[in-house]
């Protein structure tokens, strides 16, 4: 056995056992750029993945101010006092230029930050999918060996992260505002059609109006294509400020799984989203075996150059990359 490979069975034997120091190492292993910890990393989860896939794996989107965390910490104390084990994976705007990120979501989520049956683990976007964190997926594997049985998947509210968290839950919750009008919140009608719930938070706040939102969310949800043939997409009332309609929405989350569960949705789902993840990862490391490579490297300043300046059409530049890289 190499070091290497009792590296690996190591920190998997210590996941297993749920320590969270080897479980935040690990994290920081997959999400790693380096190309000796990415092998680490595939090895690691290669080893893991079987006994993974028990959890609940449960995104939540909404527009920036929706009250995401809010309702995150309300709703993830809720279940850890009933029991569960809460894994956050809350994916953190990030500048694609200096790679910086606001990782303000454990103080934004004060209960489940010190609570024993809670993990939180901010995750900068690093540019990717426009806020989905390159490893969430990795991440989850290694959340649901370390004995996490809910995964609650928090997005930046922007872009395209939504679909992304969308092909790797089970269950997707889409937060909106009191007075969603007619805009319906901006949210996009593609996110919509994958909501497996649309829930209108902080209705505490202006009742008439919330209810309001509800029932224009309901039409539109009405004359939509559900994202499942077995579940009609409820539409609740909650306050994750008020705790009020918590206990409800997760009666609807655990009734979906249920559902699901009992038409081999839930298992269909799950295989297509493997495929997914799989496609996913061709096309990072196709990329990543181009541009590592050396005769690439060495032309792809002059390249970009005369792109830039017109000199070069984008598509002419590419067969030109590919061709460099086939031939190194």
């Amino acid at each position: 056995m190499t070091v290497s490979d009792s590296l690996v069975a190591e920190m998997a034997q210590k996941l297993r056992s749920g320590d969270r120091a080897t479980l935040a190492r690990a994290i920081t292993l997959v999400e790693s750029r380096r190309s000796d910890h990415r092998l680490l990393a595939q090895a690691l989860i290669q080893m893991l993945a079987p006994g993974a896939g028990a959890a609940m794996r449960i995104g939540i989107t909404g527009v920036p101010g929706v009250g995401k965390s809010t309702l995150i910490d309300a709703l993830g104390s809720n279940l850890t006092a009933g029991g569960h084990r809460i894994a956050v994976l809350a994916v953190d705007p990030s500048s694609k230029s200096s790679g910086g990120s606001i990782l303000g979501d454990k103080t934004r989520m004060a209960r489940l930050a010190v609570d024993p049956n809670a993990y939180i683990r901010p995750s900068p976007a690093a540019g990717t999918l426009d806020g989905v964190a390159a490893r969430t997926r990795e991440a989850m594997v290694l959340c649901e060996v370390a004995g996490f049985d809910v995964l609650l998947i928090e997005t930046v509210g922007v872009g395209q992260s939504e679909t992304a968290v969308a092909d790797m839950t089970d269950f997707f919750l889409v937060l909106t505002l009191p007075g969603a009008g007619d805009e319906l919140q901006g949210i996009k009608k593609g996110i919509i059609e994958q909501a497996d719930m649309v829930a209108v938070n902080k209705a505490d706040v202006d009742p008439a109006r919330a209810r309001q939102a509800a029932a224009e969310y309901g039409g539109a949800l009405r004359i939509l294509a559900p994202a499942s043939p077995d579940w009609t997409p409820p539409v609740m009332l909650v306050s994750g400020l008020g705790n009020q309609g918590l206990v409800e929405m997760w009666g609807e989350i655990e009734r979906h799984r249920a559902v699901l569960s009992a038409s081999g949705e839930l298992v269909r789902k799950r295989a297509r989203q493997q495929i997914k993840w799989m496609w996913a990862l061709l096309e990072e490391r196709l990329m990543l075996q181009v541009l590592d490579n050396d005769a690439v490297r060495a032309e792809l300043a002059e390249i970009e150059r005369e792109v830039g300046q017109g000199a070069l059409a984008p598509e002419a530049a590419v067969k030109q990359i590919l061709a460099l890289a086939k031939t190194a």
